[in-house]
């Protein structure tokens, strides 16, 4: 998990989550900056725009529920089962599965705000192979990203 560290860019994401497909067109750029605390649980910040302002909202995940969600295993092949999953190589590029009762959404993340077109290629397989599709899948602009939260603006 220590190799997960540092700065991500969210580069896209498909899920059926309506909430998505009704607010598509106000997609802003996000980048995430994760954190190994206490050698184990993974502290992440999520820094995006709200109406203008830079927030960050803070997540922690402990070790069991970070082994079902980051369960990363190298160039494998992660869990189909719940929680979620991935693959990465720690330096280019995470795909992350997540699941949320019935419904998995899948996340491309970079170490830069762009991807080979061979990273978006394996992404787009992964999003077919657990059936969802090209009308579901966004991509996040590759600008305007929030480096800190603006005064006040942090939710844990």
């Amino acid at each position: 998990a220590m190799q997960l560290a540092g700065r991500w860019f969210l580069v896209g994401l498909a899920s059926r989550c309506s909430y998505l497909a009704e607010h598509s067109h106000r997609l802003e750029a996000t980048a995430v900056m994760v954190t190994i605390l206490d050698g184990q649980s993974l502290a992440i910040s999520t820094f995006r725009k709200l109406d203008g302002m830079c927030w960050e909202i803070r997540q922690r995940y402990l070790p069991a529920r970070a082994r079902g969600r980051f369960l990363l295993k190298g160039r494998g092949y992660g869990s189909k089962g719940g929680g979620g999953g991935g693959e990465t190589d720690y330096s280019s590029y995470a795909i992350l599965y997540y699941q949320k009762g019935r419904s998995i959404s899948v996340k491309l993340y970079g170490r830069a705000s762009q991807v080979s077109d061979a990273v978006v290629d394996k992404f787009e397989q992964r999003v077919r192979a657990v059936g969802l599709s090209e009308d579901v899948t966004y991509y996040f602009p590759t600008y305007g990203f929030c480096d800190s939260a603006d005064e006040f603006h942090v939710l844990d």
